[in-house]
């Protein structure tokens, strides 16, 4: 897929080039989303874009610390924060369509929530959402593209010359261009060492080998449960999801609740608040995330309450350990807090398994390290 553009006024993020939009004739649809996705004139103080939470040099995540360690985002005004944590945008293409499948189990969809189909629909809510880029609404978004006649130019080339006469549909033109843009391989190079090793181009080191061995056994771990889309260990295009969703007993990030304005006794449902979802057994339930990339993009769970990869499994041993010092997170060297939705925990998956030692969790943790793709390896040391 060629992304090029016939103008100049190139800058490179991540090893990204991107052409911005003030001189630019766009010659494919994905090439105006590239510069849609970049354009913080897209916002309601021209501060910040979608990259601005999905930065391409930080595993399309957010890697900002926004005062909270980075566990949420900030707002184009500059004080607003959110509640979750931006999800990396890398390999998003590869969640399905929000659906009941045939288990009776909701997978897919984007957001942690499911509440959006697809990418175009996740592209469209940010630039009108008051606490993100906090445009008014689609048609001061409209008469933002508008303002750029290399925009107009575009939509009316790819979606029609009479585009700009409908907001609705020069909005969703956007989004569209968008997804189409987060759907090229430059979200998804599948190049890290783990591909590499399949490729017969890295080979593992003992603790990486290790790791994988545990990571794909049920025997020693419950990772692959809900971290292994494809069927066997080792396919080509493994996500490292399969989109379920489950609740697993996440605290309360109280240090963001302090900060954000949202009462500490407000409970987060998860899937229950997704609008095409009215059955309290999904209460509490957030969708499994890719695993690719994660080394880079903490901090981690839906709300960033933890900070640190090995903290994550740890939490997961919990569930398995019935030692003392598995019950205290060692980030606060306090117990766990508890789950911020009681009812609904998976345990059945979460209880699969043997405890881990401390050889067994670094070994894990190592695994998902190679996970990385290469262009971010920097980001390890």
């Amino acid at each position: 897929m060629r992304l090029g553009l016939l103008a100049t006024s190139i800058v490179t993020f991540a090893g990204i080039m991107v052409t911005l939009p003030s001189m630019a004739a766009f010659d494919s649809v994905e090439a105006l989303g590239q510069a849609l996705f970049f354009d913080k004139s897209l916002s309601k103080n021209r501060t910040q874009a979608c990259a601005t939470c999905h930065s391409p040099e930080s595993g399309f995540a957010d890697g900002r610390d926004n005062g909270v360690g980075g566990a949420v985002s900030l707002g184009d005004d500059g004080k607003s924060l959110g509640d979750r944590n931006a999800p990396t945008a890398a390999y998003a293409a590869f969640s399905p369509g929000f659906q009941l499948n045939e288990e009776g189990k909701y997978v897919g969809g984007q957001f942690h929530d499911g509440r959006e189909m697809d990418l175009a629909g996740q592209a469209g809510g940010p630039p009108t959402n008051p606490i993100e880029m906090g445009m008014p609404g689609k048609a001061a978004v409209v008469e933002r593209l508008m303002e750029n006649s290399a925009y107009t130019t575009a939509f009316e080339q790819f979606y029609g010359k009479h585009i700009f006469n409908d907001a609705e549909r020069a909005y969703a033109a956007m989004a569209e261009s968008i997804a189409a843009f987060e759907k090229t391989g430059l979200f998804a190079p599948f190049d890290s060492k783990y591909d590499r090793y399949l490729r017969g181009e890295y080979e593992l080191t003992l603790q990486e080998d290790l790791g994988m061995t545990l990571f794909f056994s049920q025997q020693f771990s419950n990772c692959n449960l809900c971290h292994q889309l494809k069927q066997l260990p080792g396919s080509e295009g493994e996500t490292f999801s399969n989109y379920e969703y489950h609740n697993i007993g996440v605290p309360v990030n109280r240090v963001v609740r302090k900060l954000n304005g949202v009462a500490e006794d407000h409970i987060d449902h998860g899937l229950l608040d997704n609008p095409q979802v009215d059955d309290p057994n999904q209460d509490g339930k957030f969708k499994v995330p890719t695993l690719r990339n994660v080394a880079v993009t903490g901090p981690y769970m839906h709300n960033g309450v933890f900070q640190d990869l090995r903290t994550v499994v740890v939490f997961y041993n919990k569930y398995n350990s019935r030692s003392t010092k598995r019950q205290i997170n060692p980030e606060s060297g306090k117990q766990w807090g508890a789950p911020e939705v009681n009812e609904n925990i998976s345990l059945q998956e979460l209880e699969t398994g043997p405890a881990l030692d401390d050889k067994r969790i670094d070994a894990l943790v190592a695994f998902m390290k190679i996970l990385t793709d290469k262009r971010y390896e920097h980001l390890l040391e």
